[in-house]
C-alpha cells in the first residue's frame, strides 16, 4: 500500500510537471503541482515576520497548500517525523533568537505623528543649532555698523566734584585764604566730531559689507542644513525599502524551506536541499536584522540633521520615487553665481578688503571736533560760573611707522581676499558640473536599473516554478533570488542616489530646483 501511494505522487508530480511546462496559468496545471507539493511546518512553532509589501515589485509569495491525505500518511510514520523534526530545529532556532530580539519590531513605539521630507527641513530651520550660530553671528555684525557710526554722534560728560585745598607755604597775606573748600556742581561738557575726512564713513562701509556677507553666510548654513536633512531622509527611505525587500526575502524563503522538507519527505529531494534552504533562511533573517538595525540609525541621522536628537514617536508616509527636472546645465552655472550664498559672501569680503585700503590711507588725516563745556561752583555753591566752546583739528596717536604698515596689510589682505574669491568661483563652478553629472548619470541610471530588476524577476519567477514542480535545485534558486534582491536593491539605491542629487544642486546653486509638473501647475 505504502509503495502505490508513492508511485501515485510521483506520477502526478511528474503530470504536474508537463501541465506547468506547456501552460504556467492554467487551473488544472497549477491544481495538479499543488497536488505534488505537501506543507509540513507546524505554523505554531514559528513567529510569522509581519510586512507591508505595498509599493514593491511583486514577487512570487504564495503558500502552496497541502495535501491531507499525505499528509496523513507522513504523520502515522515516526521514523520520517523524526527527521521532519530534525529538519526544522535550525529554523525554530533562528526564530527563537528573533522573537527575543528587539530588533526585529519595525516600529516599537506608537507614532503619534506622520512626517514627510518638508515636514523635516522645517523643523531643521526652526531648531538646527547651525542656523542659529550664523544668525546671532550675523547680529553682532549689524550691531557694528551703527557703532562705526558712533563716532559722529556726540560724546557727553557730566560730573560733581568737590576738593579741599591747603597751601603748606606760609604767606601772611594769604593766611585767611591758605585754607578753602572748592565745589564744581555740575560740570557738563560735549564732544562731537565734525568731519574725519570720510574715516567714519568708511568703517561704517565695512561693517555693513562684513554684515551682508555673515547673512550670505547664514543662507549657506540654510541651504546645508537642508541638503543634509534631505540626504539623511532619501538615505531613511531606502532603509526603509531595504528592510521590506529582506522581509519579503524572508516570507519567500519560508515558503521554500517548507516545500524542500516536503519534498525530502517524500523523496523527491535529498536532504541537502533542505539544509541549504535552512541556511539561505537563517542568512536572509541576519540580513533583515541588520536591515532594521540601519532603519533605526537612519532614524537618528535623521533627527541629528533636524536638530532634535531626541525626536520620537514619528513615521515616514513616503517612498522613493523619480520626479522629473527640465535642468540645463549652462542655466544653472550662470544663476549660481548669482545666488550661491558662498561665493557672494567671498565677494562681498572682497569689496570691503578694498574699502579697508581706502580707509587705512586715510588714517593719516586729522579729525575735526566741536566742544563744549558749562560748570558752576567755587568755594561756595553755584558762586561762580564758567563756559567755554571751541573747535581744533588733532592726529590721534600718530605713529607714521604703524600706520604704513597697517596699510601694507590692507593692501596684502585685499590681494589675498581678490584670490580667494577667484578660488571659491572655480570651486563652484567644479561643484556645479560634479553635481550635474552625479544627477545625469542618476537619472539614466534608473531606467536599466529597472530593467535589470525585471529581467532578474523574470528570471526569479522562472526559477522559483521549476523549484516547486521538482525540476530546480536550491542552488540554482538561491541565485536566482540572490539576482532578484540585489536588483531590486540596486534599483533603489538608484533612486535614493537621484533625489540626493537633485538636492546636491539645489545646494551648489544655492537656490530650489522645482519639479516639472510642478511648475506647470
Amino acid at each position: 500500500m505504502k509503495k502505490k501511494i508513492i508511485i501515485l505522487l510521483i506520477i502526478t508530480a511528474t503530470t504536474g510537471l508537463n501541465v506547468y511546462a506547456g501552460s504556467k496559468n492554467t487551473d488544472i496545471g497549477q491544481k495538479m503541482v499543488n497536488s505534488a507539493l505537501i506543507s509540513i511546518v507546524d505554523k505554531n512553532n514559528h513567529e510569522e515576520i509581519k510586512t507591508d509589501t505595498q509599493n514593491l515589485p511583486r514577487k512570487h509569495s504564495g503558500k502552496i497548500p497541502t495535501l491531507n491525505t499525505v499528509k496523513e500518511f507522513i504523520n502515522k510514520t515516526s521514523e520520517q517525523q523524526t527527521q521532519i523534526d530534525s529538519a526544522k530545529s535550525i529554523s525554530d532556532r533562528i526564530n527563537d533568537a528573533l522573537k527575543n530580539n528587539n530588533a526585529i519590531e519595525a516600529n516599537p513605539e506608537a507614532t503619534s505623528q506622520i512626517v514627510n521630507v518638508d515636514d523635516c527641513v522645517k523643523i531643521a530651520l526652526a531648531n538646527h543649532p547651525s542656523i542659529k550660530f550664523y544668525r546671532s553671528s550675523a547680529e553682532i555684525y549689524k550691531s557694528k555698523i551703527a557703532q562705526a557710526w558712533a563716532d559722529y554722534f556726540p560724546t557727553i560728560g557730566a560730573g560733581i566734584e568737590y576738593s579741599k585745598n591747603d597751601n603748606l607755604i606760609f604767606n601772611a597775606a594769604s593766611a585767611a585764604s591758605q585754607r578753602y573748600d572748592m565745589f564744581y556742581m555740575p560740570t557738563l561738557s560735549a564732544d562731537i566730531l565734525l568731519f574725519d575726512f570720510g574715516k567714519g564713513k568708511t568703517k561704517a562701509d565695512i561693517a555693513k559689507k562684513t554684515y551682508l556677507a555673515s547673512e550670505d553666510n547664514v543662507q549657506m548654513s540654510i541651504n546645508d542644513v537642508i541638503f543634509g536633512v534631505k540626504k539623511a531622509y532619501y538615505h531613511l527611505l531606502f532603509a526603509q525599502q531595504q528592510e521590506k525587500v529582506y522581509r519579503e526575502s524572508v516570507k519567500d524563503f519560508e515558503t521554500y524551506l517548507e516545500q524542500a522538507t516536503a519534498f525530502y519527505s517524500i523523496g523527491t529531494k535529498a536532504k541537502i536541499d533542505v539544509l541549504t534552504a535552512e541556511y539561505n533562511l537563517g542568512k536572509e533573517k541576519l540580513n533583515l536584522i541588520r536591515a532594521q538595525n540601519n532603519v533605526k540609525l537612519a532614524f537618528a541621522d535623521v533627527n541629528n540633521k533636524i536638530g532634535i536628537p531626541d525626536f520620537k514617536n514619528y513615521a515616514i508616509n513616503e517612498n522613493l520615487e523619480t520626479r522629473h527636472y527640465e535642468i540645463n546645465q549652462e542655466e544653472i552655472t550662470e544663476k549660481a553665481f548669482q545666488m550661491r550664498p558662498e561665493y557672494l559672501a567671498a565677494k562681498k569680503k572682497a569689496e570691503a578688503s578694498k574699502l579697508l585700503v581706502r580707509g587705512t590711507k586715510r588714517a593719516f588725516l586729522p579729525d575735526l571736533h566741536a566742544f563744549a563745556s558749562y560748570e558752576a561752583g567755587g568755594q561756595r555753591p553755584g558762586k561762580d560760573t564758567g563756559y567755554k566752546f571751541g573747535g581744533n583739528f588733532s592726529y590721534k596717536n600718530v605713529n607714521l611707522l604703524l600706520l604704513k604698515k597697517q596699510l601694507d596689510e590692507s593692501k596684502a589682505t585685499a590681494k589675498r581676499d581678490d584670490a580667494e574669491l577667484e578660488m571659491i568661483r572655480q570651486k563652484v563652478y567644479l561643484e556645479i558640473q560634479q553635481a550635474y553629472l552625479d544627477y545625469k548619470n542618476a537619472r539614466d541610471s534608473i531606467p536599466v536599473a529597472e530593467l535589470a530588476m525585471m529581467q532578474a524577476k523574470e528570471q526569479y519567477d522562472l526559477a522559483s516554478g521549476r523549484y516547486k514542480v521538482g525540476l530546480g535545485d536550491a542552488i540554482e534558486l538561491k541565485d536566482a533570488a540572490n539576482t532578484y534582491r540585489n536588483s531590486e536593491l540596486d534599483y533603489y539605491s538608484n533612486l535614493m542616489n537621484y533625489n540626493i542629487s537633485v538636492a546636491n544642486l539645489e545646494r551648489v546653486t544655492g537656490m530650489p530646483i522645482v519639479p516639472e509638473e510642478t511648475e506647470n501647475n
